[in-house]
């Protein structure tokens, strides 16, 4: 039997209120988003040696950053905010990639608009 394993953190359907765009109105009102976040934290034991929360990535931690990172000032283009939430999620320990989406839900009346990053090891 296999005693370890890839384990990939997954916050998936974030939804919130963030600071961005170039159109008038987007400069004059948050707009919500949808962040989907995956963290790859490698290969990890499939029975961890202890049941501590300290000893492994808090997602409420990464909700949180997620958030914060999303929100902390206006951004002009979806391209900027992306990598600089992949950036700042790639910075936690443990972590060896990130794949995130961003989308815009009421951008246009007959779609959703996104942008999706990979970075690190997959």
């Amino acid at each position: 039997m296999s005693k370890a394993g890839t384990q990939i953190l997954t916050l998936e359907g974030l939804r919130f209120d963030a600071n961005l765009g170039i159109l008038e109105h987007e400069k004059q009102a948050p707009q919500p988003i949808r962040v989907d976040a995956e963290l790859n934290l490698g290969t990890q034991p499939l029975l961890p040696h202890d049941d501590d929360i300290t000893h492994v990535l808090d997602y409420r931690k990464v909700r949180r950053i997620i958030i914060d990172e999303c929100t902390a000032e206006h951004v002009n283009l979806l391209e900027s905010l992306i990598g600089k939430l992949a950036h700042r999620l790639m910075q936690l320990p443990g972590v060896l990639g990130v794949r995130v989406r961003i989308a815009k839900l009421e951008i246009f009346d007959d779609c959703e608009v996104a942008i999706r990053v990979e970075t690190g090891q997959w």
